[in-house]
Formats: structure tokens, C-alpha cells, sequence
């Protein structure tokens, strides 16, 4: 273990060198110890498929050698946190997502190609899939983040649109959803439309209670229906950056309870748990340095100490 009063970092690095991937030990030392981009990327192209897509379980609960969107989603996210989302890799991105979109134009959270390898229970291979938010929501708002024009992006945005425009309009919606959302609007070009569209759904997300802003009654919340117990989601969960356009949906001592209860979770080992159901043994000791990163660096970005300060 990392010695008796070390950083948050200190202790998370002796986590990320004793279980992680070499993605992750990657991004850990782009992030903290002055890493370079091109290791990163180099660790990510092993995850990288023909067809211009990724797979090999880069999003640990789905398993198998077959390109995915929601691996493709993730490798497109650590390009992005690199600055390294606008290259000829990014247009051979765009044309995979071109080759598997539904007829509506967007991505279906799981593509057929799956069938036959490992998968996470709660997402059910289907031969022909619908369009879905979760998938295409956070790959649209990125790439328009980016700057980044290609022919899909005009019919996958406009399905974007009359999503976020449905969501709790008449039924539930739930934590994952919402999340993917603000993922679409906080890179959506029009912002007006954005911060609109942003306002409506912060109200939906108190009214329906989706987010816990008292950690300490979390079990006085709802979990919607197939979560597993404890995962709960909290106002850090929806605006991870203070940029966010989540941000306002939350008061500075909401936010700031939440935070603290986020540095609160880190474990004796360094790492953060998974709220989610652990369904393989693999997946948990794949997924907690994932975890680990994400808390650091929303920690961070709201300036929460993580780090011991430099000697003077």
C-alpha cells in the first residue's frame, strides 16, 4: 500500500501499476505523471478493428474480438481527453459508424455481431436493434465537440435531438439516459437549443428524484428498475466538468456533498469501486481502475485537492 497519509493519486497510481490495463496505466501517466499522448494512443490501437471500430472488451462488460459502438464510444472519449479526436483515424471512425447505424441514422447499443460472445445480461443481442441514446448520444456530442464534420453525423444529431426532446415527457427516465444526454448537449453546436433543452431535463432529473443530493439517504431514493442495489447516481455522476451544462441543475452544497462522498469512496487498495453488477470475474478488476480515473479527474476538475502540493 502507498504509505500512511499519501495523496489521493499517490495512492490510486499504486492501484492503477498493480491491476490495470495498459490503457489505463497509460492514460494514469498521461494525466498525472507528464505521459505523452502517443503511448496512449499506441495502447488504444491494440483495441482498433478492420472495419475502422473497436473491440476486445475495451468496455469491459462487452467481450469478444467484434467492433462496437459503445467500444467505439470509449476509445473516441480517450481520444478526446488526449486531443487527439480530429485525425484520419477519427474519419475511419466515422465511416464504421456509417456501415452499422440503423435505418434512423443512429447507433443501436449493441450491433448483431456480437451474438455468440460474452456478454453483460442487461444488454440483450437483438438481430435487428433500435436506435438508442445511450449509444449515440455521447459519440455525437463529441465529435461535434471536436469539430469534427462528416456526412453521418447530420441524421445521427437530428436523432439525438427528438430524444433528448422525449425524455420525461409523459414516462420515467433513468440516471444512464440522462447521463448520455448531457454527454449530446454539453457538445451540441446549437447552444441555445442546448441550454434549453439542458434546463427542461435538469428539472426532470429532480422532479424524478434520479439523482441523490444527500449521500447520506441515499436509500431514501428510487433506483430504477434493473439497477443493482447501490447504484445509485449522484449530481458529480451528471456534471462531471464544471463546464457542464448539468452544472446548474445542482446548488453549491449539493455539488459539494457529492464530491465530498466521491473522495470519500476511495478504497485501502487506492481504487474506487463499481456501483454496477459485477457479472464475470474479470470485469470488476477491469473496470475499477476505469472508475478510479474518472473519480480523479472529476475531482480535479472542480479542484478538489488530489494531489499533495508541490515542495516549496
Amino acid at each position: 500500500m502507498a504509505p500512511p497519509g499519501s495523496s489521493a493519486v499517490d495512492r490510486a497510481e499504486r492501484f492503477v501499476w498493480l491491476t490495470a490495463r495498459v490503457l489505463e496505466q497509460r492514460r494514469f501517466a498521461y494525466h498525472f505523471l507528464g505521459g505523452s499522448p502517443e503511448a496512449v494512443e499506441a495502447a488504444l490501437a491494440a483495441y482498433e478493428g478492420d472495419d475502422g471500430g473497436f473491440g476486445h472488451a475495451l468496455e469491459p462488460d462487452l467481450r469478444g474480438p467484434v467492433s462496437q459502438p459503445l467500444h467505439t464510444a470509449h476509445a473516441l472519449r480517450v481520444l478526446d481527453e488526449i486531443g487527439r479526436c480530429r485525425d484520419r483515424r477519427v474519419e475511419r471512425v466515422c465511416r464504421y459508424l456509417t456501415a452499422i447505424s440503423t435505418p434512423d441514422g443512429a447507433l443501436p447499443a449493441l450491433h448483431p455481431s456480437l451474438r455468440g460472445y460474452p456478454a453483460a445480461p442487461w444488454i440483450p443481442v437483438v438481430d435487428d436493434p433500435p436506435s438508442d441514446l445511450l449509444a449515440t448520444g455521447p459519440v455525437v456530442g463529441l465529435l461535434h465537440r471536436n469539430q469534427v464534420w462528416h456526412a453521418w453525423l447530420f441524421r445521427a444529431t437530428d436523432f439525438c435531438w427528438a430524444a433528448v426532446d422525449a425524455l420525461g415527457r409523459g414516462a420515467r427516465t433513468h440516471p444512464y439516459e440522462v447521463e448520455a444526454a448531457v454527454a449530446f448537449l454539453d457538445g451540441a453546436p446549437d447552444r441555445r437549443r442546448a441550454e434549453a433543452a439542458a434546463e427542461r431535463l435538469g428539472r426532470t432529473v429532480r422532479a424524478q428524484r434520479l439523482a441523490v443530493l444527500d449521500p447520506g439517504r441515499a436509500d431514501e431514493y428510487p433506483l430504477p428498475e434493473g439497477y443493482a442495489p447501490g447504484e445509485y447516481h449522484f449530481p458529480h455522476d451528471f456534471a462531471r466538468a464544471p463546464g457542464s451544462l448539468a452544472r446548474p441543475w445542482f446548488t453549491d452544497a449539493e455539488l459539494g456533498r457529492s464530491l465530498e462522498f466521491l473522495a470519500a469512496a476511495q478504497e485501502e487498495d487506492g481504487g474506487w469501486p463499481i456501483r454496477w453488477r459485477a457479472w464475470a470475474p474479470g470485469t470488476p478488476l477491469e473496470c475499477r481502475p476505469m472508475v478510479t480515473l474518472d473519480a480523479l479527474l472529476t475531482l480535479r476538475a472542480y479542484g478538489h485537492p488530489v494531489q499533495a502540493p508541490a515542495p516549496a
